[in-house]
């Protein structure tokens, strides 16, 4: 059987879209602004549109920029919580889980299996086994294969990567995992296909005020350098390590304190570990976790303070050294720095135990209403985003005192994602429709979905677009070009970092793919050739300046060499 196009009208996140939403943004009031761009913003802007609300949202940078752009790439129950004895925090993310398998992004989440090394006999097996029992279990309807236990000679069989003594046998689990910046964009796109006005590259300068009553921001469009206010009647803070902030621009003591816990992650190829599974490894401190991703593992995290620089978080010298030597601590042969293709450095924005008898705070995030007109929420798990941003609703549609249906984004697939299942069991066919290659089909669909048929299309017109931007990329020419004229992207380095993952993926950090990009991207954002080439050199600096922040012994050299990159300027 043939799989249909899907008939859903998009609504394409083009120059033209940002233009025309900022004239809207200065004409008319909202029900709701979302400041914040990450999961949890995206997922309140959704969350509010879908109700009937009016909505926009404004992101000081890109889509997912900060957080939300470099997490583990997980979407799991968190096994850890169990040993807290927190059954409901991993029943709710489990079912957040299968709900994200199976329903609301198929296409961008799919099973991961990993495997826990045991290092004693008896109790440990009994211990974990009986945890992972109850995690399968927490799981509800079965949305993946359970666990099983393996013994020495089956986990080696799985694992010949790992040292004769790391294990006297396993237990192996499943969990998920997503290209955390593409859900995130995807979900933006479909709050923008649910009616909201979602915008990029607008950072809110100050909060409006009427006596008590926040009524509106004021932004400025860091693309020209104009500033314009939005009125609404709500604002909604999801600012994740900004969040105290937003309480400092009300002119509030802060509902709760934010503090920033910075993770770093190594990607490595894919053959310099022989695995046919994940790992979970525990640290002193947390866990390790070796993920597959494509033709390469990532390898993280680490758990420090981190009060910095928040844009740009650094990873050090001493951050990889420490991932490095946890990893190799189990490996027959050790991964070296000169194996290391990218690093990544994130900020969990993590709770503190203060918190106002105005907030709704659960074990891992809290909602505040501190003063009339403004919500703000904090915390979480990437994997639990759609609570987080129903929870906030609630508070905002009782703050607006008119009636608005229940949240039922549990039933309402992004972009992509409807007929996805139909559509991957005709692949083939799909593949010998286009004239690609199967597994560039299957690259596509596993990052677009249904929506596939507008970069066919593209190919179609323009058939050099269906072909790597550079020789050893994944990546199509066509994703680049899509980027642009479909998901918000406005500069090189929302292509190269979010888009794709060239910037982590590839061994130069995308240095040979970031001339090829710009050329495909500037007519389609107007880029004269001073702009591509401006563009261009950024992005080089900010390579070049992430390479020695690695190099750093510790975070504040690191933090200060990451900082001498230029950041993006007007025009």
């Amino acid at each position: 059987m043939t799989a249909r196009r899907n008939t859903v009208t998009p609504v394409p996140l083009s120059p033209l879209y940002r233009a025309e939403t900022l004239r809207k943004l200065v004409r008319e009031e909202v029900d709701v602004l979302v400041v914040g761009g990450g999961v949890t913003g995206a997922g309140v802007a959704l969350d509010a549109a879908s109700r009937g609300l009016s909505v926009a949202l404004v992101e000081a940078r890109d889509f997912a920029a900060g957080t939300s752009s470099r997490s583990s790439k997980l979407i799991h129950g968190g096994l850890r919580y169990l040993e807290q004895l927190d059954f409901k925090l991993v029943r709710e993310a489990l079912k957040e889980r299968g709900l994200l398998l199976q329903k609301l992004a198929p296409h961008l989440v799919r099973p991961v299996k990993f495997l826990v090394p045991l290092k004693h006999r008896v109790w440990e097996r009994g211990y974990i086994g009986a945890g992972v029992t109850l995690y399968d279990t927490l799981g509800g309807a079965r949305a993946l294969p359970r666990h099983r236990h393996l013994s020495k000679r089956g986990a080696f069989k799985a694992a010949p990567a790992l040292a004769d003594d790391a294990l006297i046998g396993a237990i192996q689990y499943y969990d998920a995992q997503v290209d955390d910046a593409r859900h995130t964009m995807t979900i933006a796109r479909t709050a923008a296909e649910q009616g909201a006005s979602v915008l990029t590259r607008a950072r809110v300068t100050s909060l409006l005020r009427d006596g008590e009553r926040v009524v509106g921001a004021k932004v400025v469009d860091r693309e020209s350098g104009v500033e314009f206010e939005v009125r609404a009647r709500t604002v909604v803070a999801a600012t994740g390590v900004w969040s105290d902030d937003m309480a400092a621009a009300a002119g509030i003591p802060a509902p709760f304190t934010v503090r920033a816990s910075k993770g770093i992650h190594l990607v490595v190829p894919r053959e310099k570990i022989d695995l046919d599974t994940g790992l979970i490894l525990r640290t002193e401190k947390s866990v390790l976790f070796v993920i597959p991703w494509g033709r390469h593992w990532i390898v993280g995290t680490t758990d420090t303070e981190w009060d910095l620089d928040r844009e740009h978080p650094a990873a050090s010298r001493a951050d990889v050294d420490y991932v490095l030597e946890h990893l190799n601590a189990v490996l027959r042969t050790p991964v070296t720095h000169d194996d290391i293709e990218g690093v990544y450095a994130g900020l969990r924005p993590l709770l503190a135990a203060k918190a106002a008898a105005t907030t709704k705070l659960s074990r891992e995030h809290a909602v505040a209403h501190p003063v009339p007109g403004l919500v703000i929420v904090a915390g979480g798990k990437y994997t639990t985003y759609r609570v987080m941003a129903s929870d906030t609703v609630d508070v905002v549609v009782e703050e607006l005192g008119r009636p608005a249906p229940p949240s039922w984004t549990d039933r309402l697939p992004i972009v992509g994602a409807d007929g996805y299942h139909e559509l991957w069991e005709d692949r083939a066919g799909v593949a010998a429709r286009a004239g690609l290659t199967l597994p560039r089909v299957e690259h596509l669909l596993q990052r677009y979905g249904t929506r596939i048929w507008n970069l066919l299309d593209l190919v179609k017109d323009q058939p050099e677009l269906g072909s790597p931007i550079t020789d050893t990329s994944e990546y199509l020419k066509v994703e680049a070009v899509y980027a642009v004229s479909h998901e918000g992207a406005l500069h090189l380095e929302d292509v190269l970092t979010r888009r794709t993952r060239i910037s982590i993926e590839e061994r130069d950090r995308g240095v040979a793919a970031a001339p090829v990009v710009a050329g495909l991207v500037a007519p389609l954002l107007g880029w004269d050739e001073h702009k591509r080439e401006r563009e261009v050199a950024n992005y080089l600096a900010r390579v070049e300046a992430e390479r020695s922040a690695q190099e750093a012994p510790d975070d504040e050299a690191a933090n200060a060499t990451r900082l001498a990159a230029p950041a993006l300027l007007p025009g």
